[in-house]
């Protein structure tokens, strides 16, 4: 059975998973041309630093459902058959969704995610950024209001359809697994873009004593400096 793709994005409080809360979730199904989008209530105070970036504000969010009640709804929103699809996903919201799930008891179903900012650095490699914005720029999409869920999913969807064209979507899990090559230019920072060779290993260093060596989606950047000698 083919899978129906759902687009969906989180706001949160914060972004460590493991203190902060999920403060609204949103998805779109393209194939049923659905929307979902609710407030969750998140039952600690929302630093004025997140909600300067989202608008999100406590009196909004105070008379909405904890992640209990709107995390069940968004699972029966999605259904079994679905794949998620957000941006960062994989080190972003499909963790925030797997912790809020774990402390309320709730059971995610076994859901096949694409994270679209993995695709874009695989696939896209010739671009020097990879944020939804940057991306909605490339593409020539319109813009809207940033960092709101269902803004940014509709972004999303519309970007990720000119990225993949008629590529299925089971194929683009598939080429998502694929092995990467390995990297040529640096990914992300502030030598991004330039050639692995011409980074300062005093920087290659720093990036190791910082932990980013450690996410499993910067190892072939690491593995790439190992062989230029840059780092031990």
């Amino acid at each position: 059975m083919s899978k129906r793709p759902i687009y969906y994005d989180t706001e949160t409080t914060g972004i460590k998973n493991d203190k902060d809360r999920i403060i609204e979730i949103a998805a779109y199904d393209p194939i049923g041309d659905r929307s979902f989008v609710k407030f969750v209530n998140p039952q600690i105070p929302i630093p004025l630093e997140a909600s300067a970036i989202h608008n999100i504000t406590d009196q909004m969010v105070e008379s909405a459902g904890t992640f209990k009640d709107v995390g069940q709804a968004f699972f029966d929103f999605c259904g079994a058959d679905a794949v998620l699809i957000a941006h960062n996903n994989d080190a972003f919201d499909k963790l925030f969704l797997e912790a809020e799930s774990k402390r309320h008891g709730l059971t995610i179903p076994g859901w096949p995610y694409i994270d679209t900012l993995k695709w874009a650095r695989k696939y896209r490699a010739d671009l020097p950024r990879h944020t939804l914005q940057y991306l909605r720029e490339v593409y020539g999409i319109a813009a809207n209001s940033a960092h709101r869920a269902l803004d940014d999913v509709m972004v999303l969807f519309q970007v990720f359809s000119q990225m993949i064209d008629d590529i299925p979507i089971e194929k683009v899990i598939e080429m998502l697994s694929a092995p990467t090559a390995a990297p040529t230019r640096m990914p992300f920072g502030k030598h991004q873009g330039k050639a692995l060779s011409e980074i300062p290993t005093n920087y290659v260093e720093w990036l190791k004593g910082s932990g980013a060596f450690e996410k499993a989606e910067n190892k072939e950047l690491m593995e790439s400096f190992v062989k230029l000698g840059k780092l031990s």
